[in-house]
């Protein structure tokens, strides 16, 4: 198994030097989110994920979650190490104090949720469910349920799920069968069954808060008679520790690609005792807080594994002996020079490196947009929301797609032995693929940034993001060394209000227009997106080389990089784009009988 190094350089070039999460701590008044203290954060996160749960990723994958009679046992080791995790107070990081938090902006959960996802997916899906549930309750949540559920969840002692998927639907959640009736004391009976629940029965806490998805007997049809409910796996006893067992069990766990670690359940409620959360038939609005952070977690899982796997690819191209560089010997003394030297091998680390950093600048960009959600003026507060709304598809699918490329490019470096278990290589690409699929498909967030958050707001969350690129590419259209690069965004950037003109022309004539260009419009979005984080950190790095800044290298890396994005990635945005251009007929003429042949 590659053994992970967290990327501190890289995650402090784009904290201290790219977006200055400094002067946003100080801009929102988080003072205690001092300099010293994101280091700290950034140091003793990195010991805690190298030295105690990337050692139990290989282990927690061959041995998987084990199931018996409606109890299930995590892999060795993950018990003992959520402990750590309470006991470190890593929960709470970013927790308002009110419910034993430490206040933290919540950019730095993310950069720590980074490092976790590098070392050990599947064990962080347990302590990442428990926080975007924590998210739904903080935010629709009565006062006396944040007391009840919020404190033992941010002291990690409970933790917690989200419940919608049943085996029936998935995507169009409107066809729920699961039941909440009204009872006298004003809580509620759930009665159905959930599937591929992650963290939905294990043994690493003290109780488990499902928030579940139900429609009350006379419930409007479909999505808008759906309401969300807090069902507690033990019910708060009169001390507010977990009590009673509630009638909720585990009928099954699923035997995955990947992710083996993660226990993904099969969840049934029979009379559940369950409390309402947030408005009756709203629940879909209230799950949405969870789902979004669930969705940037996802994203994240792209890079997280993306990042692993080049650590591994990249220290076995160097060490690795294969023939001889054609341009001559490069390491004379040795039988052959390591593969490094060949250019395909380097195209494919270089495609590894490019997606990864553009992935993490990306990322960073919406954690401080995370942190803006709490700013003080209304207009600052939607901004941010408006351009977390937007990206969070891209960060979604976009992300995942080039996270699994990055994956693949991975074990083919390896070449027959990335194939091979013991190296660990393969079972990257195993984590990796869920992330296409859960959180709402990639198909399903393209149709989303398309459909719902592009054309549904008649173009302006995408224009609230295109006018940062053609401002950006404006003020640095005369650039001594990147100009070349900044006229070929600039170049996208109007293309792509252009293409989606197009597309919203034809989809009034024909709606299919949009399902059939979605897929690829939003990989065209997402190579523009990165070309313009490649470029802000671009132009940091030159500024850092011709101040004499320390670390040349690592800033003349950033540079190359950019150039090979530029060139080699970025014009991929012309394949999408004919894609889109092509319309639904060439998807669409073909009867369903048809494509038996």
């Amino acid at each position: 198994m590659p053994e992970y190094k967290a990327p501190l350089r890289d995650m402090r070039f784009l904290v201290d030097e790219v977006f200055d999460f400094h002067a946003g701590y100080a801009a929102m008044g988080a003072v205690d989110a001092s300099p010293d203290m994101v280091n700290a954060i950034l140091e003793e996160g990195s010991k805690f994920c190298e030295q105690v749960i990337a050692p139990l990723n290989r282990s927690g994958d061959e041995e998987e979650c084990q199931f018996d009679n409606g109890v299930v046992t995590t892999p060795k080791g993950f018990k003992e190490a959520f402990q750590q995790f309470a006991d470190g107070g890593w929960m709470s990081l970013s927790v308002d104090p009110t419910y034993g938090g430490q206040g933290l902006p919540h950019s730095l959960g993310l950069l720590f949720s980074e490092m976790i996802g590098s070392s050990n997916y599947a064990w962080g899906m347990y302590p990442g469910l428990t926080q975007g549930a924590m998210a739904a309750i903080y935010a629709h949540g009565t006062e006396e349920q944040k007391q009840a559920y919020l404190t033992r969840m941010t002291a990690a002692s409970w933790t917690g799920t989200m419940c919608l998927t049943e085996a029936h639907c998935g995507t169009d959640l409107g066809l729920i069968k699961t039941r909440a009736v009204p009872q006298a004391d004003g809580s509620y009976a759930l009665t159905g069954s959930k599937i591929f629940i992650s963290s939905g029965e294990h043994d690493m806490s003290n109780n488990i808060v499902h928030l579940v998805l139900a429609k009350l007997p006379d419930a409007p049809a479909g999505t808008k008679g759906i309401s969300l409910f807090i069902v507690p796996k033990f019910l708060p006893g009169a001390d507010g520790e977990a009590g009673e067992r509630n009638a909720v069990s585990c009928g099954s766990i699923e035997h995955k690609m990947g992710i083996k670690g993660s226990a993904t359940c099969v969840i049934n409620f029979d009379n559940a005792k369950g409390f309402l959360i947030g408005e009756l038939n709203k629940g879909l609005n209230c799950m949405f807080t969870m789902m979004n952070h669930a969705r940037l977690g996802t994203g994240m899982q792209g890079l997280c594994l993306g990042e692993t796997s080049y650590q591994g690819a990249l220290k076995y191209a160097t060490e690795r002996l294969q023939m001889r560089s054609l341009t001559g010997a490069k390491a004379p003394d040795k039988s052959a020079d390591p593969i490094i030297v060949h250019p395909d091998v380097r195209r494919m680390l270089l495609t590894m490196k490019a997606f990864n950093e553009g992935n993490r600048a990306l990322s960073y960009f919406c954690a401080q947009l995370l942190d803006q959600l709490h700013a003080d003026t209304a207009e600052q507060r939607q901004e941010a929301e408006d351009l977390l709304a937007f990206l969070t598809p891209i960060c979604k699918a976009f992300m995942t797609e080039t996270g699994l490329e990055v994956t693949n490019h991975g074990m083919q470096v390896f070449g027959g032995h990335g194939f091979i278990r013991e190296w660990g290589m393969e079972q990257l690409v195993r984590d990796c693929r869920i992330a296409l699929l859960y959180e709402g498909t990639n198909g399903i967030q393209a149709l989303d940034l398309l459909g719902r958050k592009v054309l549904g707001s008649q173009g302006k969350l995408l224009r609230g993001f295109t006018k940062l690129v053609h401002k950006f590419c404006e003020a640095n259209a005369a650039h001594p060394q990147l100009q070349a690069q900044f006229a070929q965004l600039a170049t996208l950037n109007k293309e792509w209000g252009d293409l989606t003109t197009k597309v919203g022309m034809a989809a009034m004539k024909n709606p299919d227009e949009v399902g059939a260009a979605a897929t690829d419009y939003l990989m065209f979005s997402g190579y523009v997106v990165l070309a313009y984080f490649w470029l802000r950190m671009a132009v940091v790095a030159q500024e850092k080389i011709e101040a004499g800044s320390g670390d040349a290298a690592f800033y003349q890396a950033k540079l190359a990089t950019a150039d090979f994005y530029f060139k080699r990635l970025l014009p991929r945005t012309m394949v999408h784009r004919a894609g889109v251009e092509a319309g639904s007929e060439s998807l669409m003429q073909l009867s369903a009988e048809q494509f038996a042949g």
